[in-house]
């Protein structure tokens, strides 16, 4: 499991990535806002610790841009403000729970497992599908309605993860990281030329359009009709 840790406070970040380190998370540390939300839209993480009062762009201001690009990972705030009106701001903003500081470290695992666990409840479909775009799980088979598409595996690896995280801006280097399980160089042009050959076979003749590019940044599925 990898979990990114936002936090500019040297004792408490070093405490909490040990604990986390221990318990066998692997655990990248940001130290301040830009930061995180660089690391944020990079990687894809299992879940962020991340505090509220951070250098450079503060823990609500990361928050936010992290749902505005539709990233749903559960996000605990960690804060030393514990009035309500802070503690609501923090979940409208789209934090799964908070924890007031000083806090354990036993209290911080269970909410990371407690959140972690959330995620698994939900029943794995047997097939996936945005508009008339359908992925069996069971049978590894693709349709765009009728119709039968041929993938190679590491384009229905690719597919399965962008249907995965439909509406979610997909990076380079979060493609890399799942369907790679390296870092490559980021000059070369490997994950463009798989992109662009699942496109060919799963939206050129079809509609809608679904698998679009964000320059700059990435890849979105969606169905933008």
């Amino acid at each position: 499991m990898k979990i990114l840790l936002v936090e500019d406070d040297k004792g408490i970040a070093r405490f909490v990535k040990q604990g986390l380190f221990e318990k066998s998370f692997s655990v990248d540390l940001a130290v301040n806002g830009e930061e995180g939300l660089q690391s944020a839209l990079q990687k894809n993480y299992d879940l962020i610790v991340l505090d509220v009062m951070l250098p450079k762009m503060d823990g609500i201001e990361v928050l936010k841009r992290i749902r505005g690009l539709k990233i749903e990972t559960p996000v605990i705030f960690l804060t030393a403000k514990d009035s309500e009106n802070d503690i609501v701001l923090g979940l409208n903003s789209g934090a799964d729970d908070y924890l007031v500081k000083p806090f354990s470290f036993n209290e911080l695992l269970a909410r990371v497992h407690a959140l972690l666990r959330r995620g698994k409840m939900v029943s794995p479909s047997s097939n996936l599908q945005v508009a008339n775009l359908i992925l069996e799980l069971d049978g590894h088979r693709v349709f765009r309605g009728n119709t039968k598409i041929e993938l190679t595996p590491k384009e229905y690896a690719l597919l399965e993860f962008f249907m995965r995280h439909v509406g979610q801006i997909i990076t380079r280097t979060m493609i890399s990281d799942k369907i790679w399980g390296y870092h490559f160089d980021t000059s070369t042009n490997v994950v463009d030329v798989h992109v662009s050959h699942l496109r060919n076979k799963v939206d050129k003749d079809f509609q809608p359009k679904l698998l679009h590019t964000v320059k700059g940044v990435g890849y979105v599925l969606e169905d933008r009709g």
